[in-house]
């Protein structure tokens, strides 16, 4: 999925130390689907920082691979359990993180649902109108990157294709370190002996050209294969 994030500069490295927290989903990175409200975002921080707001996009790798390192959490519309999130992740009285979720999903609390949120934190409407107001809302979305694991599943968009077999090496080994909890060394180890590490250094089968997401799956596959035998 291509994901975007405005700013008022470039995102050359995501640096979750400089997140903001008490935000929806908390302190990470944040980024939306749709391109129109990340380009208002940008003009808005433009204008703040009076510089040229900027629009990066990436690409956000929906796969097996995320799901099986990332513990996430979708809310796919505007309801009771969303509210609690947000308000519990933008209460600073409380100690931070809120939540233990490497990706949270979501729609956004804009001004508009921000001031009905202070509304019904102040009591002032129920719940239940809270939320049926935001049946006519603008729909909108948001994916916050809240850890430096969650960082491995997004890709930027405009870098050039890794065509170096050091590139496309050094991801795949820390997902093994992630995946089977053991140490780079090993890890490395158990990458190089691989029959896929052989295909990718053979340069006239272009292998290396593919996302390295996929080769990590038939990498898992071989190792799972080898284990059998064995």
């Amino acid at each position: 999925m291509k994901v975007y994030h405005g700013s008022h500069t470039k995102i050359e490295k995501i640096d979750l130390s400089q997140c903001r927290a008490f935000r929806d989903f908390g302190r990470g990175f944040y980024v939306t689907k749709y391109l129109h409200h990340a380009e208002s975002w940008a003009t808005n921080m433009g204008r703040r920082y009076k510089e040229q707001g900027i629009v990066s996009e990436f690409e956000y790798n929906e796969n097996d691979f995320t799901r099986s390192i990332c513990k996430i959490k979708k809310f796919d519309d505007y309801n009771e359990e969303w509210l609690d999130f947000v308000v519990l992740n933008r209460d600073e009285t409380k100690s931070h993180p809120a939540h233990d979720y490497d990706i949270a999903e979501g729609p956004v609390a804009d001004d508009k649902v921000q001031n009905r949120i202070d509304l019904y934190l102040d009591e002032k409407i129920s719940k239940a109108d809270f939320l049926e107001a935001l049946k006519y809302h603008e729909q909108t979305h948001q994916i916050c990157f809240c850890t430096l694991n969650s960082l491995q599943t997004l890709d930027y968009a405009h870098k050039t294709p890794r065509r170096s077999i050091t590139d496309i090496s050094e991801p795949l080994v820390e997902a093994l370190v992630l995946d089977r909890n053991i140490d780079d060394i090993e890890a490395a180890d158990l990458f190089y002996k691989s029959k896929t590490f052989a295909r990718l250094s053979d340069e006239t089968t272009k292998f290396y050209e593919k996302p390295w997401q996929e080769i990590y799956e038939m990498l898992k596959h071989e190792l799972h294969q080898s284990k059998i035998k064995i």
